[in-house]
């Protein structure tokens, strides 16, 4: 039985439909099961309960766990968990203190580690492609997406391709050890991803740049905390011009990684006029 923490997050629902397309029993935990929305198949908990009876691999997620990460680990520990593939972060690379993103992905690999289980740490590079949802709404309403950085260039991952990797980590010992660092195909600006999701719908879409307080109070009133806001904003300060190194997905997959083009394709309803 695999646990996979964030089941019905942007990785993890994709890794329960990997997992069970290779026969593989599954307990998916979030924080509101009977919303879930899962394959009949799976056994559905809540995350507050963390029912690890029977469980001998998990796929650990932090943001599962807003009251932290040391908990969650100390039971899997105790609960004799032989395998822990964590979703973490090329961040943990910089050693900036005050970049808090790297700090607690940094920790979160310490914990594990000193769990003694066999353990694999993913480190997405580039960002999820995910985090263009955040347009969803304006671009549905105004056909506009704003950013404060036009020019700030990543190469973003989609999250299938995150799943496909933490599925080899949890079913084959090929990543054991290892800290998978795979980013998306193509490096792009901003105004290049609104540009993409308009070719994509066939709805055009307009890039606007904004001030950067502007951004940091729009964050805010998104639920983003504080600490990872300013990160952000120092982060893409950085990229700015600068083409994103790609590093390829390719030889964990044994495939080239997806582009953010099929990402817009695989959402496009999200961001169409009509929709909600």
């Amino acid at each position: 039985m695999i646990l996979i923490s964030g089941a019905t997050g942007h990785v993890g629902r994709p890794l329960v439909d990997e997992l069970l397309a290779r026969g593989r029993k599954v307990r998916a935990l979030t924080r509101h099961p009977g919303r879930a929305d899962l394959p009949p198949e799976v056994e559905v908990a809540a995350t507050a309960d963390l029912p690890l009876d029977g469980i001998e691999s998990v796929f650990f997620v932090m943001a599962a766990f807003p009251g932290g990460s040391a908990e969650p680990i100390a039971r899997m520990k105790a609960a004799g968990v032989r395998r822990i593939v964590a979703l973490s972060s090329y961040s943990v690379l910089d050693d900036d203190p005050e970049n808090m993103i790297a700090v607690k992905h940094r920790e979160l690999e310490r914990q594990i580690r000193e769990t003694g289980a066999q353990w694999t740490f993913l480190r997405p590079a580039g960002g999820f492609a995910a985090t263009a949802l955040e347009w969803a709404g304006q671009i549905r309403t105004e056909g506009v997406a704003r950013f404060p950085f036009g020019d700030a260039r990543t190469a973003p991952v989609h999250e299938r391709d995150i799943a496909a990797v933490a599925a080899r980590a949890l079913l084959t010992d090929e990543l054991v050890g290892r800290t998978p660092l795979f980013s998306g195909p193509e490096s792009l600006s901003y105004a290049d991803r609104a540009r993409i999701i308009g070719e994509v719908t066939g709805e055009p879409v307009r890039f606007a740049e904004v001030t950067h307080d502007e951004a940091r109070q729009e964050w805010l009133r998104a639920g983003i905390p504080p600490h990872a806001v300013q990160a952000r904003l120092r982060m893409f300060a950085q990229l700015v011009g600068r083409p994103h190194e790609i590093s390829p997905v390719d030889s964990y997959l044994g495939r080239p990684g997806l582009s953010f083009a099929q990402w817009v394709a695989d959402h496009a309803d999200e961001f169409r006029k009509g929709t909600s």
